[in-house]
């Protein structure tokens, strides 16, 4: 599974945050990581240098081999509520993507 993390220009310590979000998404993807040939992790803040609200954002595709790219988003007041909130959101929706390719007929 090939892991790549884009970071706005704005975000501070960028190559430590990339290093640290890599880690997590290779963590928290592990069981689907057989059917998974990419992930791609978008991390920026849209307000810049305000901290208004929810202002940071983070959209994480993946790729299941042989299968249409999922994707979700998620906004949060931080960069790690941010792309943990993105990580159980795509939890979920492969979950659900691998889980309708599963053969119930009996159950």
């Amino acid at each position: 599974m090939q892991v790549q993390v884009n970071t706005a220009n704005n975000i501070e310590g960028r190559e430590a945050l990339m290093t640290s979000i890599e880690q997590d998404i290779r963590n928290r993807l592990a069981r689907f990581e057989s059917r998974l040939t990419r992930v791609e992790v978008h991390v920026g803040d849209e307000n810049g240098e305000r901290t208004e609200g929810d202002d940071k954002r983070c959209v994480i595709e993946a790729r299941p081999a042989g299968l249409g790219p999922v994707t979700v988003t998620e906004q949060a007041g931080s960069i790690d509520q941010a792309t943990s909130g993105a990580l159980a959101k795509m939890t979920t929706a492969l979950d659900r993507t691998f889980g309708k390719q599963t053969n119930r007929k009996g159950h």
